[in-house]
């Protein structure tokens, strides 16, 4: 699908979807319960379906209403079912790792198979834990192939690598038949992430502590065996889409942003605090957050505990007067695209410059025009929302070939833009 985005006055409030984030630990959480668990506010975007997928492998029977789902779990106390066909990931990351250490305790083989640039992201971590006890785990371009059951103890991770790793472990090791210890070394990137995961197993009564040793390493010890237990909940409004219309209501003026929770353990929340640094003018009102149209200036961005909000701040950089500087960058070269050089290609189009060393990024501040060419998605949905926030933002038309990426996390997108007046073709 491609969009063609026409010049457009845009205004007035439009609901976030839900936290992708927090609905996929809270689906596999519902999958692995003893019980019937309702879940509230939820949008079927490809790496949700995913996960609802996944968790009928385990036995679990999903019922989908429109924006609702009813699980009923059926436990792991009298065993797991058999896998019988390959657990399907898309190109959801999160859901390869969530499920890899879970699907291990199975005993059985099980092949994991996904799409796009999935199983060229790293597994490194897995492979050496799995490894380390002596079990099966083959990667190739096609899939990955475990087999053997992950047996409990003190894991050790780095905290650099993508929190993934560490949440994969701890939704499986209350499954497992003793208690299990995961320490994480310094720096921890990204624990908001794993918070995130902490929050989603408590609810469905899960014990996890931890503590921090003078080193800094994080220490979690999970009690095992352990039971899930089924709850109702709805799934808290996702800061790392309301970015996307935070940044353009300071673009433009006049969006009001609704549908989110203050008090949230989100790290992309880090969004409201960097457009603040940056000048943005915006205020709380009885339905949500108020953006006006402000003058902004450059600031230095840490990515390192919110890297998901990568290409919508590349966008938000070109209109910040001075040089923005975005460090801990490297991680977004491992996403869906490399998103360092797709919005580099895609914003050189408009006449913005990205200046790369290593994993630090510089953007000076550009008076974006129409591009002499389309832009291109790059199979991303960032890339392709970051890219229509920067049109807007700069009141010019762009043509974006690959729109149909948005559906991974936000099929929505361009029916809430239009909402809000732009005009938009969509073939």
């Amino acid at each position: 699908m491609d969009a063609k985005l026409y010049v457009s006055r845009l205004g007035g409030a439009a609901a976030v979807p839900p936290s992708k984030s927090a609905a996929n630990r809270t689906v596999l959480c519902a999958g692995l319960s003893q019980g019937v668990s309702r879940l509230d506010n939820l949008e079927y975007s490809a790496d949700i379906s995913v996960m609802l997928d996944a968790i009928t492998q385990l036995g679990a029977r999903v019922q989908k209403e429109e924006h609702a789902v009813t699980i009923q779990g059926r436990g792991v106390s009298g065993g797991f079912v058999t896998v019988t066909r390959p657990v399907w990931c898309g190109e959801s990351g999160s859901a390869l790792r969530f499920l890899l250490p879970t699907f291990s305790l199975t005993g059985q083989k099980v092949r994991f198979e996904g799409a796009g640039r999935l199983m060229d992201r790293p597994q490194e971590v897995y492979r050496m834990l799995f490894h380390q006890q002596g079990l099966r785990f083959e990667q190739d371009r096609s899939g990955i192939t475990v087999f053997g059951r992950l047996q409990p103890g003190t894991f050790r991770m780095p905290g650099d690598v993508s929190s993934q790793f560490i949440s994969g472990l701890l939704f499986a090791a209350p499954l497992m038949e003793d208690s299990c210890t995961i320490e994480v070394s310094p720096p921890f990137e990204s624990r908001s992430y794993v918070g995130l995961t902490l929050d989603a197993m408590q609810r469905f009564g899960v014990k996890v502590s931890s503590r921090t040793r003078k080193d800094g390493t994080v220490v979690f010890r999970i009690p095992a065996p352990q039971t899930y237990r089924a709850c109702d909940l709805a799934i808290e409004g996702d800061y790392s889409q309301a970015a996307f219309l935070a940044v353009l209501g300071s673009l433009v003026g006049g969006i009001t942003v609704t549908g989110l929770a203050e008090d949230t353990h989100q790290g992309d929340k880090a969004i409201l605090d960097i457009l603040q640094r940056c000048g943005a003018k915006f205020h709380n009102e009885s339905d949500g957050l108020h953006f006006e149209r402000s003058l902004m200036w450059a600031t230095e961005i840490d990515l390192a505990d919110c890297p998901d909000l990568g290409p919508v701040l590349f966008t938000l950089a070109t209109f910040c007067g001075g040089a923005t500087v975005i460090r801990n960058a490297g991680r977004l070269r491992l996403k869906e695209s490399d998103r360092i050089e797709a919005m580099a290609q895609e914003l050189a189009k408009m006449g913005a410059r990205v200046q790369v060393d290593g994993d630090t990024v510089t953007i000076p501040q550009t008076a974006l025009h129409t591009p002499g060419v389309p832009l291109y998605g790059h199979n991303d949905h960032r890339i392709v929302m970051a890219l229509a926030v920067a049109a807007y933002g700069a009141g010019i038309p762009v043509t974006i070939l690959g729109a149909e990426a948005v559906n991974k996390s936000w099929p929505g997108f361009f029916e809430v833009l239009q909402s809000l007046g732009a005009k938009i073709e969509l073939i």
